[in-house]
């Protein structure tokens, strides 16, 4: 049973863990437990995450498993310590994979794990990351990152897209798929696409002009008619 490792560090964002019901929901999807999920710190300690309540983790010791997600808080606040540096590099090691989530990738930056690769990070971090590690090809605008082993997501919700790509690469398109619409996905993001949503740019300002967008994304607005038009409040 492979497991997925979440490691997090003090003030790291609650959305973080949000990827995590992607392989609870990929176990039921397939009738039985292929994943297993851990949550894990140095000490094993209850941490304190930005945006929502302490959370229960174990102690990742010297520990092995397939897949190592590395949840980073403030990479100006929070230090990485030589525990979690080791624990890194002997992931990179032994681990199937290695992830990292926003600023997680601060993480594999300083183990040196990145050295040589393309990797992103949350939009508003992307520059420090290539200031801090410059050996590091960072692709400032892209959903997620795959460099061999090692897979690099971008902030908040891109955790939940990066998580979807490694049940696909798992189980393949059709359960992750099948994944994202028991989430109520609306679109499962690839990893070129860019962090600035076009569509979010032109977001509508009012109810009335947002109900027919909707409508015209659905129905084709051009061709459904005036009388659809007045019946949506367009004319």
């Amino acid at each position: 049973m492979p497991t997925i490792a979440f490691v997090v560090l003090e003030g790291f964002h609650a959305m973080a863990l949000a990827a995590q019901p992607v392989f609870l929901f990929a176990n039921r999807r397939i009738g039985r437990p292929f994943y297993e999920t851990l949550t894990l710190s140095e000490s094993g300690a209850p941490v304190q995450p930005t945006g929502g309540p302490a959370v229960m983790t174990e102690p990742f010791g010297n520990r092995t498993f397939d897949t190592v997600v590395f949840a980073g808080g403030d990479p100006n606040e929070v230090p990485v310590s030589p525990a979690l540096l080791a624990f890194a590099r002997h992931s990179a090691a032994t681990a199937r994979r290695i992830a990292s989530i926003c600023t997680g990738a601060f993480v594999l930056g300083e183990a040196g794990l990145l050295d040589g690769r393309r990797a992103t990070t949350h939009w508003i971090y992307a520059r420090a990351l290539g200031a801090r590690y410059p050996k590091v090809r960072v692709e400032e605008d892209r959903i997620y990152v795959v460099d061999g082993p090692v897979w690099t997501s971008a902030g908040m919700t891109a955790g939940i897209d990066l998580a979807l790509a490694l049940v696909e690469a798992d189980l393949g398109a059709d359960l992750a798929r099948s994944v994202a619409q028991t989430l109520v996905v609306s679109h499962r993001r690839a990893g070129g696409q860019s962090q600035h949503s076009a569509l979010l740019e032109m977001d509508a300002k009012s109810d009335r002009i947002q109900t027919a967008l909707t409508y015209a994304k659905s129905k084709r607005l051009g061709r459904a008619g005036p009388r659809s038009a007045r019946a949506w409040g367009m004319m």
